[in-house]
């Protein structure tokens, strides 16, 4: 059986002074502390949210 993709998606700027909308998209993302990784399956819903907030956040394949 096959491995899922996934993607390593790190917070490298802070939240603050962003909208509510990409505060949340941190949190689906797994992410609320700068400096904190989340891996994720690589899925386009992932990729939406990722682009989202591409200025916060760092993306390892």
């Amino acid at each position: 059986m096959a491995s899922k993709k996934t993607v390593k998606v790190t917070q490298v700027k802070s939240s603050i002074g962003h909208t509510k909308d990409q505060i949340a998209t941190l949190k689906g993302l797994k992410l609320n502390k700068v400096g904190r990784t989340s891996e994720l399956e690589d899925t386009s819903a992932v990729r939406g949210m990722i682009r989202k907030v591409a200025h916060l956040v760092k993306v390892e394949e």
